[in-house]
C-alpha cells in the first residue's frame, strides 16, 4: 500500500530528508548502516541536538528521529523545540524501557508520532520511518487542501456568477481527498473507532471489526463499555466531556469470536464539530499490544528466574563470611576482619537488591496475594519506631511518634504494611541532616487511616515529585542516594493493592512529608494497649 501510494503521487520516499539525533556514536553508526542498506539517500545525522535545531531551521525534514537521553537537552526538550519550528513534521522518539512513561508523556504533550523502545527491531524501525514520512506528506497534502479551500471561498465571493461551476470543481477535489482518506482508514493496520461523549459507538474501520470480532452494523448499536475493560472508568467518562486527548493504557478489548481479552492502547482525540452539536465526539486509534505484553512477560520471567537463582549462592556466601567473622574458623587480625566485613556488607546489599526485584516482579505479575488479618496498627508503628530509634539517635535526630490513645485495629496485610512504614521512616531518617527532626503521625476518621512521616531535611524539588514513585527513581535529579530506587515504587504497589493512596508533599530546603491512606480498614476488635 505504501509503495503504491508514493508511486501514484510521483514521490520517491527514500530521497526524503531525515534528521537523526543521538549522542551515542555507536547508535549513529548502526542507523547509518541500516538506512544505507534501505537506500535512504538523504539522511542527516547529529550527535548534538543544538546543531540539529540549527539545521532544521534552514532545511525542512520529512521526519525527525531522536534519542531520549542526551547531555545538552533530552529528547523531550529537543522535539518540543523542533515541533515549534515544524509542527507538521512526524517525530519518533527512541527510548529505553525505563523511560517508557516519559515517552508516553511526550506523545501526549508534544504530539509525537510514535516512540520506539531500544533495542529496536530493524524491520519495525524502517516501517515506522516510512509510515512517519507518509504521515508528514499526508498532513502537508491536507494543509494544502485547506489552503485550496480557502482560495475557493475567496473565489466564490468574487465570482458568484460562476458558483455552480466552482462548487462542482471543489466538490470533485473534496471527493478525491475523501477517497484518499477513506483508503487510509480502511487499510490502516490499527483499529479506528469514533464514539460520542457517552461512549456510544458511531463508526469503526475494518481493523477494529477484526480486533473486536463483531460486525460494524452491530458495533454501531453498542457502547464502548460493552466491548472494553479498563481501569478508572469514572475518570474516563469525565475526560470525555472535558479533555482534548485521552490515553487508555490499561485497557482490554473483549473479542467475542476468540473469547479472549486483547491488551490494547487507545489514544482518543477530540473531533472539532459544529458548535451547535449536543455531544462531543472522539476518534480513537486502537493498537494491539499483545506481542509487546508477551515480550514484557518473558523479560520479567527471565529477571525473576535469574534473581531467584542468585539468592541461594548469596545466602551461602553471607553465611560463610559470618563463620569467618565470628571466629568459628580461627582468629582474624584487624585487616582481615575489615576486608571480610566489607565483603559481607556488599553481599547483603546485593541480596537486598535481588529481594527487591523479586518483590517488584511478584506485584507486577499479580503473583503476590495479600494476606489480610486484623492487627493493632498502633503496635505495628510502635515496633518500627523502636527498631529505627537507634539510627535516629546516631544522628542526634529528634524522633517523635504521635498517635491516638485508643488502640487502632485494622484489617490489612501486616507484613506488607510494615514494609511501607519501615521504608518511609528509614528514608526520612536517612535524608534528614544531623540534629534534625522526624515526626510520625497516625490519624483515623470514619474507618479510614492516614499515616504520615514528616522530616525537616533538604526536601525534594517540585519537578522531581511526579517521578518519585516510579521504578528505579532516586527521588531527585540531584541524586539523593545510591540505592535501588525500588523502595518507594514497592510502597506504592503495596498501598494501591490495598485500594489506598500514597503521596508526597515537599518543599526544597524545608523538608518532606510522605503519607498513605487506607480506606475502610478499621475493625471493631480490641487489642492490648500499646506501651
Amino acid at each position: 500500500m505504501l509503495g503504491i501510494l508514493y508511486f501514484l503521487l510521483g514521490v520517491k520516499m527514500n530521497s526524503k530528508n531525515i534528521v537523526i539525533v543521538d549522542d551515542d556514536e555507536l547508535v549513529i553508526s548502526a542507523l547509518k548502516t541500516l538506512l544505507k542498506l534501505e537506500d535512504f539517500s538523504n539522511a542527516n545525522f547529529f550527535t548534538s541536538p543544538v546543531k540539529a535545531l540549527e539545521y532544521i531551521k534552514e532545511e525542512k525534514p520529512a521526519l525527525i528521529l531522536s534519542d531520549f537521553m542526551m547531555p545538552e537537552m533530552n529528547g523531550f526538550e529537543f522535539l518540543s523545540q523542533a515541533k515549534k519550528i515544524h509542527p507538521e513534521i512526524s517525530m519518533i522518539l527512541l527510548t529505553g524501557y525505563a523511560d517508557k512513561e516519559n515517552a508516553i508523556k511526550a506523545i501526549n504533550e508534544v504530539g509525537l508520532y510514535k516512540y520506539i523502545e531500544k533495542p529496536w527491531d530493524n524491520d519495525d524501525l524502517i516501517m515506522n520511518i516510512k509510515n512517519g514520512i507518509e504521515r508528514t506528506d499526508l498532513i502537508a497534502q491536507l494543509q494544502q487542501k485547506v489552503k485550496e479551500l480557502d482560495c475557493a471561498n475567496q473565489k466564490l465571493e468574487k465570482y458568484s456568477h460562476n458558483l455552480e461551476e466552482l462548487v462542482a470543481e471543489k466538490t470533485a477535489d473534496l471527493l478525491s481527498a475523501n477517497s484518499k482518506l477513506s483508503g487510509i482508514i480502511n487499510y490502516s493496520a490499527d483499529g479506528i473507532i469514533i464514539i460520542d461523549e457517552k461512549g456510544k459507538i458511531e463508526s469503526v474501520n475494518p481493523a477494529a471489526e477484526n480486533l473486536i470480532g463483531i460486525a460494524k452494523e452491530t458495533l454501531e448499536t453498542m457502547n464502548f463499555s460493552n466491548i472494553s475493560n479498563y481501569k478508572n472508568k469514572t475518570e474516563f467518562k469525565t475526560a470525555l466531556k472535558e479533555e482534548p486527548e485521552i490515553m487508555l493504557k490499561d485497557c482490554y478489548i473483549l473479542n467475542s469470536l476468540r473469547d479472549k481479552s486483547i491488551p490494547v492502547e487507545i489514544n482518543f482525540a477530540y473531533i472539532e464539530t459544529d458548535k451547535y452539536e449536543e455531544l462531543r465526539r472522539y476518534v480513537g486509534i486502537i493498537r494491539d499490544i499483545s506481542a509487546q505484553k508477551e515480550t514484557d512477560r518473558l523479560r520479567e520471567d527471565f529477571i525473576a528466574t535469574l534473581t531467584h537463582d542468585m539468592r541461594t549462592p548469596l545466602l551461602a556466601a553471607i553465611q560463610t563470611l559470618k563463620f569467618f567473622l565470628d571466629g568459628s574458623v580461627g582468629e582474624l587480625d584487624e585487616k582481615q576482619t575489615l576486608l571480610l566485613s566489607t565483603m559481607k556488607k556488599s553481599n547483603e546489599d546485593l541480596l537486598g537488591l535481588v529481594n527487591a526485584l523479586l518483590e517488584v516482579y511478584r506485584y507486577e505479575a499479580g503473583k503476590l496475594n495479600l494476606c489480610k488479618t486484623d492487627f493493632s496498627f498502633n503496635a505495628l508503628v510502635n515496633q518500627v519506631y523502636k527498631e529505627l530509634e537507634p539510627l535516629a539517635q546516631n544522628k542526634n535526630i529528634e524522633f517523635v511518634m504521635n498517635m491516638q490513645e485508643d488502640d487502632l485495629v485494622i484489617n490489612a496485610d501486616r507484613s506488607e504494611i510494615r514494609r511501607v512504614i519501615l521504608n518511609l521512616c528509614s528514608n526520612a531518617i536517612k535524608y534528614t541532616n544531623p540534629d534534625g527532626k522526624v515526626v510520625l503521625d497516625i490519624n483515623e476518621q470514619n474507618g479510614d487511616v492516614i499515616f504520615s512521616v514528616t522530616d525537616n531535611g533538604n526536601g525534594i524539588p517540585k519537578e522531581d515529585i511526579p517521578n518519585l514513585f516510579n521504578r528505579f527513581s532516586q527521588g531527585t535529579n540531584q541524586k539523593r542516594s545510591t540505592g535501588t530506587g525500588l523502595g518507594l515504587y514497592l510502597s506504592r504497589q503495596i498501598i494501591e493493592a490495598h485500594n489506598g493512596k500514597i503521596w508526597l508533599e515537599s518543599k526544597a530546603a524545608k523538608g518532606s512529608q510522605f503519607s498513605f491512606l487506607l480506606t475502610d480498614v478499621k475493625t471493631s476488635k480490641k487489642y492490648a494497649k500499646v506501651e
